[in-house]
Formats: C-alpha cells, sequence, structure tokens
C-alpha cells in the first residue's frame, strides 16, 4: 500500500467520526439535509452524513421558568408591580413547531403575560388583587396554554410570586397595620383591667360579706349573752328593767375602763339630751339596787349551802 491509500483511508475515518454525534437527556437534534429539515434525534448516539447532513439545532426538553415583571394601575389608581413567574418545556412530540415556528418563545410568553395582567389587574382594587394573586396567575396560564401549544410549548404553571404596591401606599399600608394592631393591643389592655376591677369588686364584696357575717356571729352572741345575764338576774328574783339597768351601767362601766386603759384618749362621749343626767342616775340607782339584791341572794344561798353540809355531816 502506497502513502495515497493511507492518506485516502485516513480521510475515510475522519468523515465516519465526523458523523457521529451525541445527544444528551433530555434533549432532541434537529437534523438538516442541504437546508431542509430530515429528522428529530433523541438521546443516545447517532450518525449522520458527513457534509450532507447537519445539526440544525437542539432543543432542551425540560422545564424553564421565565420570571416577568409587569408595572400596571388597579381599580382604585394605585400604581403596583407584579412579578409573575411561568414555568413551560417544549413537548417531545411538538418540538418541530416549537424549532421552526417561534424563534424566540421567551419574548412571546412575555408579551402574554403582560396582556393578561394589565387586562386582570385594572378590574381589582389592591386588596382584591392580593387576595386573588391566584386567579391572575390562573388567567395567565389559561391564556399562555391556548397561544402555546400551538407553538410547542406546555405551560406548566404560572404564579405571582411578588406584589409590590407603591412605596407610599407601602409607607401608608404600614401605618394602618401599625394602627390596627395597636387597636387589638388596647383592646386587650382594656380587656385586662376590666377583669382586674370585676376580681378586685368580687373579692371587696366577699370581705364585706364576711365582715358582716362576723359582725352578725358577734351581735348573736352579745344578745344570747344578755339573754343568759337577764335570766341568772331573774333567778334571783330581779325583774327584767331592773336586770335591764344593771346589764347597761355595767357595760357602761366596761366602756368607761377600756377607755381610761388607752393612754392616749382623753375625751368622753355622753348623751346630749335633756333628760340624759336624770336616766343616766336612774339607771345608775337600779344597778345599785339590783347589785345589792343580787349580793344579798348569793349570801343567802352561801349560807344555806354550808348549814346543809353541817347537817349531812352530823347524820
Amino acid at each position: 500500500m502506497g502513502i495515497i491509500s493511507y492518506i485516502i483511508i485516513f480521510i475515510a475515518v475522519l468523515l465516519i467520526l465526523s458523523g457521529l454525534f451525541i445527544v444528551k437527556q433530555q434533549t432532541s437534534a434537529i437534523i438538516e439535509r442541504f437546508g431542509r429539515f430530515l429528522a428529530i434525534r433523541q438521546s443516545g448516539l447517532h450518525i449522520k452524513i458527513p457534509l450532507i447532513d447537519r445539526i440544525a439545532g437542539r432543543m432542551s426538553l425540560k422545564i424553564l421558568q421565565l420570571d416577568v415583571i409587569v408595572e400596571t394601575k388597579t381599580k382604585d389608581d394605585v400604581f403596583v408591580k407584579l412579578k409573575v413567574s411561568v414555568q413551560y418545556k417544549v413537548l417531545a412530540e411538538k418540538v418541530y413547531d416549537a424549532f421552526y415556528k417561534l424563534d424566540y418563545p421567551q419574548d412571546q410568553i412575555t408579551s402574554y403575560v403582560f396582556d393578561v395582567v394589565r387586562a386582570e389587574v385594572p378590574k381589582m382594587k389592591l386588596d382584591d388583587v392580593f387576595e386573588k394573586k391566584d386567579d391572575i396567575a390562573n388567567a395567565v396560564k389559561r391564556e399562555l396554554n391556548d397561544a402555546m401549544i400551538n407553538y410547542g410549548y406546555d405551560i406548566i404553571k404560572a404564579l405571582v410570586t411578588d406584589i409590590d404596591p407603591d412605596a407610599q401606599v407601602k409607607e401608608a399600608m404600614n401605618r394602618i397595620n401599625a394602627a390596627e394592631r395597636e387597636k387589638v393591643a388596647a383592646q386587650y389592655e382594656g380587656d385586662a383591667a376590666r377583669i382586674l376591677i370585676v376580681e378586685k369588686a368580687k373579692a371587696e364584696a366577699e370581705s364585706k360579706r364576711l365582715q358582716g357575717q362576723g359582725i352578725a356571729d358577734q351581735r348573736r352572741e352579745i344578745a344570747r349573752g344578755l339573754e343568759e345575764s337577764v335570766d341568772v338576774l331573774n333567778g334571783v328574783g330581779i325583774n327584767s328593767q331592773e336586770a335591764s339597768a344593771l346589764i347597761v351601767v355595767t357595760q357602761h362601766y366596761d366602756t368607761l375602763q377600756s377607755i381610761g386603759e388607752e393612754t392616749n384618749s382623753n375625751l368622753i362621749l355622753l348623751p346630749n339630751s335633756p333628760q340624759a343626767g336624770s336616766d343616766m342616775l336612774n339607771n345608775m340607782v337600779a344597778s345599785f339596787t339590783a347589785s345589792n339584791m343580787v349580793g344579798e341572794a348569793m349570801k343567802e344561798q352561801n349560807l344555806l349551802k354550808k348549814k346543809g353540809g353541817k347537817g349531812s355531816t352530823a347524820s
């Protein structure tokens, strides 16, 4: 074999190697022959005729995302910026349409997003835009699907990812939210104060009830003691009037004694009436008389007890 043979073999090998090509996973290759569409090759190792066939382009079948920012005005004349994220992909069975019918799919998608957002948002007030952002996203997805399916693209999802009102509007909204939070805090503080007042009133009412109950018990005991005292005095021959006078004077002296025991007390209050002196004197005389009668009665009882004791001893 001569040198020419080696050269021919070398050129043939180069041509064969140049005809081999690899298509990556989730990718489609478009093959043209003499400038006309020939075939679509999927992932794997393939061969083409050198100098005749060529790879016109490759289309990714992965899900792609495009972010579009649209500025528009709401129904209540508030300028707002919306960020719309669109996820889309090329359909494997429509790679031909995606490659030959549409050169710049991003520009096409952006145009439709602008058109839908500027048609939907001006119908809503600002608060409705925040509440119905999913409705806006669904409208974008629906419109894009109807338009892009003819070009071999499938719209996976559309999302309104950000809503940015005008700076002055945001400041006003922040003030409104702060005022609302302060109002709620004031309501909670007022409720807490009312609860404290109610509980304090309940405690005071319970204290007064217990105090009144104690006073009532004390008065009942005093009345019971007075009743027993009157019964004892009646038992020794003193009538009820004399017994009452004796008890009153006794309590009077007890009161004077307790006042005298207080070192800081230098004031005694007496009844202020024309007959107060004579009434007090009569009560004192009756009490002295009753006291003497009690003393005599107690002496007689003691003598009887002594005589009884001696009689029992003699027997």
